[in-house]
């Protein structure tokens, strides 16, 4: 049970993930806006959740620096998370 009572997995996708919001906003929502900046659409559940599963494994086989560039090299190679994340496995395996 999180600090609200309620359980992570009963509260959605998102519940393990929020921390909560440091400007009044929470992460989805900051994304589902930085996208409609960018003049792109946010991700969707799973890609939002596989992009922080991602970023999680590039943060703890490294620096939590890495994992915003991880995420960032993803998108400049134009490869789907899923081989991405096969990728940050092979690069944590060394």
């Amino acid at each position: 049970m999180g600090r609200s009572g309620v359980s992570a997995r009963s509260a959605g996708p998102f519940a393990l993930r929020r921390r909560g919001s440091v400007g009044g906003v929470d992460a989805r929502t900051w994304i589902t806006r930085f996208a409609a900046e960018l003049g792109v659409d946010g991700p969707d559940e799973a890609l939002f959740e596989a992009l922080l599963d991602l970023a999680g494994t590039a943060a703890h086989a490294s620096e939590r620096m890495a994992a915003p560039v991880a995420c960032y090299l993803l998108g400049r190679a134009g490869v789907d998370v899923a081989e991405g994340a096969a990728a940050a496995a092979r690069v944590g395996n060394r």
